[in-house]
């Protein structure tokens, strides 16, 4: 079997699959990505590059749409000269969201495709309208995001079968496409990522030791934003700190925008305006913008942390949140989707309003100041982990039986 995997930043959520299937006997891996000059293990690296960006002051409703043909005219001229050198894949797995996929049929017409389905853009209901503090009510803004769905349509009809993370992000996919997506999550290690006590961290900047068992609050987001709940939580760390004078507030994220708007412009980034709202409440030497850092520190931090909160709007789930679900951290959680597929309230985590910052710093406060009250909910939070999300023995193994079994089946159109 010939597999073809595309993803613009591969590996991406292929990260195990991939090499997966590169170390068998029977299977050769490609892969193809906007990544010129990476190599990946035992797999056969291609790359794409888009000649220009998109056309200056384009209509903003054709932003969206050109910006995937351009990278889906890139990837296709990629595919054409790989097919020229031999190359055919039995199956394509492919994550659409960029545009790549979109005309990799017209090269491999018999090849059938897996599509990595992440999440379909709503204009309402789900995200882009959660939160009023930031939702544009203006009409054209309605119009920009439900532009954003002709893409992906496009790419379900060349598909032959989707997987989805979780059954909430399934479900933002038309209800008509919902028979043929299989729900399997990306997978979360739980030999290497586990409890671990006896740790310690050095913060030098602020000359502060912690150690395992310390009151540690630990946040987590790739960008401090407000699609993550980063306002609501900033917003709960005054009565944290005040109510409970030995807390560290341990913060990791950068200050860019992920998801959802970009701040105003001229003014602060949403990681500086939500501190500067509080910022003369707080104890500033208890709260630590780690930025960014190494995969190895995140989980010992992880490790090391008393609560653990994360937020979000109704939109794609972090792996952070069950990777501190395996480490056996105590989660305080947002009530929503897709929060609330992973986590039961009371039972494996405590599930609080994303709006509700009191609600918010009472649990983590009860959290820090009852640690025993939540041993049992805490080991159940991993036991969720390795029972329906481990890499190994649940999600890894139905990811291979889902592609072979693409590959068995007659393509259909």
């Amino acid at each position: 079997m010939k597999l073809l995997f595309v993803h613009q930043n591969f590996p991406g959520q292929f990260k195990a699959l991939a090499p997966a299937f590169a170390a068998m006997s029977d299977v050769s891996v490609a892969a193809l990505s906007m990544q010129p000059g990476k190599q990946f293990p035992g797999i056969q690296a291609f790359a794409h590059v888009a000649t220009h960006g998109t056309t200056p002051n384009i209509p903003p409703l054709m932003l969206d749409a050109e910006a995937k043909m351009i990278r889906a005219a890139s990837a296709v001229k990629t595919a054409q000269e790989m097919r020229a050198q031999g190359f055919t894949p039995d199956v394509i797995v492919a994550h659409p969201g960029w545009g790549e996929s979109l005309f990799l049929g017209e090269v491999w017409p018999n090849a059938r495709q897996l599509h990595f389905l992440e999440f379909f853009y709503h204009s309402q209901g789900v995200d882009t309208d959660f939160d009023p503090e930031f939702a544009h009510a203006d009409f054209d803004n309605q119009l920009r995001v439900a532009s954003k769905q002709p893409a992906p349509l496009w790419a379900l009809h060349q598909m032959d079968w989707g997987l989805s993370p979780t059954q909430w992000q399934k479900e933002t996919y038309p209800r008509w496409e919902w028979d043929r997506v299989s729900v399997i999550h990306d997978g979360v290690d739980t030999r290497t990522i586990a409890p671990r006590a006896g740790l310690s961290i050095t913060l030098q900047e602020a000359g502060v030791v912690l150690n395992s068992g310390d009151p540690i609050v630990t946040f987590v987001n790739r960008n401090l934003e407000p699609y993550r709940g980063y306002h609501i939580f900033m917003r709960a760390l005054p009565e944290i700190l005040a109510q409970h004078p030995t807390a560290q507030i341990m913060i990791v994220g950068g200050d860019g925008v992920s998801y959802g708007a970009a701040p105003p412009k001229g003014g602060a980034s949403w990681k500086q305006r939500f501190y500067n709202e509080v910022s003369d409440r707080i104890d500033k030497r208890r709260v630590h913008f780690l930025g960014n850092i190494p995969y190895p520190s995140f989980i010992g931090l992880l490790q090391m942390s008393a609560v653990h909160v994360y937020l979000t709007y109704p939109f794609v789930l972090s792996w952070s949140l069950l990777e501190a679900m395996a480490c056996e951290c105590l989660i305080i959680g947002s009530r929503t989707a897709p929060v609330m597929e992973v986590i039961e309230d009371g039972q494996n985590g405590v599930l609080v309003d994303f709006f509700d910052p009191a609600a918010l710093s009472a649990a983590v406060l009860d959290g820090l100041r009852r640690p025993e009250a939540y041993r049992a909910m805490r080991a159940a939070a991993r036991r969720t982990i390795v029972e329906k999300y481990d890499l190994s023995t649940v999600c890894l193994p139905a990811q291979i039986n889902l592609i072979r079994s693409v590959y068995e089946k007659t393509r259909r159109y």
